[in-house]
């Protein structure tokens, strides 16, 4: 039987780390699919194919990541009743969680679908792309709903300190998606639709097994007629912590899809460069996601054990394992960005291999910003405070808006690069005093708690 772990107790620094490495080989393997993905559509269906792919990935990013954004909230509460050891209220979290993503998605799923050429059109999508592009968003689309399960299921898991069964579930899910993959495009020859298609059906198979398992392996969860009961106030709790981070990302995307949309304009060739750079530079993100998302957690379990002293413990060994990481990625995108490029477009396209070498080495330079992002921002949000926390994603819009407004028609492709670099420097502004200030306030809120506790036993 799978078991839970708590991370109120021991050293921070080899707890953070070993929660942390699932969930970096798990994003590995999302983004292996990715870079699979993209390398099979531009080598056999073309730069255009691959262009029409990467057209979209912006609006993507903005549904899917508040889809991702709302799960990873609704976490939050469980992992919180998890490290209080209230049992109970965990497993009707959880229930009513369920029903209230099932409403979501097939609302978006419906919403999203019906929009998506109104989408591209605004986003100035080059005409010779519009067809594949539409194709592939419709598909991700309608897809919602097993997007959202998985990444729901997934973040459950995760409150109750295993880090380790989403990882198997996604490795499941990583190969079956390439399989697909290619049955779908070689074989079926279904183009840019058959990628999406894959994708789709890959997250819902993997979706309806960690739903079983995770019923059958986890006693804890195991409910009664009273735990499934829909309780609109556990309705509002999860939505006022989950729809912010839902929001945050959103919010974050919008501006992405500002500077992607000011990038479609500048033609083909540096839609498929900024195509390839994101998805190699998504590769070397997944350490700072994966230390933010274990803070989450860790900040959710020992905010609700009453113990915030270890939250800046927490901080400080994940600004350790950050800095001694983004030193190493530095150094490899550095010196092998053009083979990286090269994966996904034939060695001729020099243009298209110099453009996306530019982005990931500026993208590179910043990283450690981006790493001090991640963690602040998920363990403001692991401490309940999510709303706060969304104000660094405003930043961020803000930020990549003026870019493409203003930079992009001076400096072209170059201020492409430095859209993303200059988004997370103002949203870090934001969160560092934002931390301090979340902290202080749980040192106050526990230190009242334990002076009216010793006040009762007197």
């Amino acid at each position: 039987m799978a078991t839970a772990k708590e991370m109120t107790v021991g050293n921070p620094l080899p707890l953070i780390l070993n929660f942390s490495i699932p969930l970096v080989l798990g994003n590995l393997l999302q983004q292996t699919y990715s870079l699979i993905d993209a390398a099979i559509v531009g080598k056999y269906l073309g730069i255009n194919a691959l262009a029409s792919v990467g057209a979209s990935s912006s609006v993507i990013f903005l549904i899917l990541g508040f889809c991702g954004g709302c799960c990873g909230g609704f976490g939050i509460p469980v992992a919180q009743k998890f490290g209080a050891r209230d049992y109970v209220s965990m497993r009707r979290l959880v229930s009513v969680s369920i029903k209230l993503s099932a409403i979501l998605s097939l609302v978006m799923a419906v919403v999203t679908s019906l929009l998506c050429s109104s989408i591209l059109q605004w986003m100035q999508t080059p005409d010779n792309i519009m067809h594949g592009a539409y194709l592939y968003l419709l598909v991700t689309f309608i897809g919602i709903p097993c997007s959202f399960f998985y990444n729901l299921l997934s973040s459950i898991i995760r409150a109750l300190g295993d880090s380790k069964t989403p990882f198997l579930f996604l490795l499941f899910a990583t190969v079956l998606n390439i399989l697909l993959d290619l049955l779908c495009i070689l074989v079926l020859d279904w183009g840019v639709a058959g990628a999406a298609i894959a994708t789709v059906v890959a997250q819902g198979v993997s979706a309806v097994l960690c739903f079983r398992y995770m019923y059958k392996k986890y006693e804890i969860l195991h409910t009664d007629a009273s735990d499934r009961k829909f309780r609109p106030e556990l309705v509002r709790q999860l939505l006022l912590i989950g729809a912010p981070m839902g929001l945050q990302f959103s919010i974050t995307a919008i501006g992405s899809i500002m500077l992607q949309s000011s990038n479609n304009a500048l033609g083909t060739a540096c839609v498929a460069a900024f195509t390839a750079a994101i998805r190699v530079k998504m590769v070397f993100l997944c350490m700072l996601e994966a230390l933010g998302i274990a803070m989450a957690t860790y900040c959710g379990q020992n905010y609700g054990a009453g113990k915030p002293e270890r939250i800046w413990q927490g901080v400080k060994s994940a600004v350790m394992l950050m800095v001694v990481y983004v030193i190493l990625v530095n150094l490899i995108l550095w010196n092998f960005s053009d083979d990286f490029s090269r994966i996904f477009v034939d060695a001729s396209e020099t243009e298209i291999i110099e453009k996306a070498a530019l982005y990931l080495h500026v993208s590179a330079v910043f990283f450690p910003v981006l790493g001090i992002l991640c963690i602040l921002r998920y363990s403001i949000q692991g401490a309940g405070y999510t709303q706060l926390a969304m104000f660094s994603g405003v930043a961020e819009m803000f930020a990549r808006t003026l870019v493409s407004l203003v930079a992009v028609p001076l400096w072209g492709y170059t201020a492409v690069c430095f859209g993303d670099s200059f988004a997370w420097c103002c949203a870090v502004l934001f969160l560092v005093p934002a931390f301090v200030h979340v902290y202080r306030r749980l040192l106050k809120i526990v230190e009242h708690e334990r002076a009216l506790h010793s006040t009762a036993l007197q």
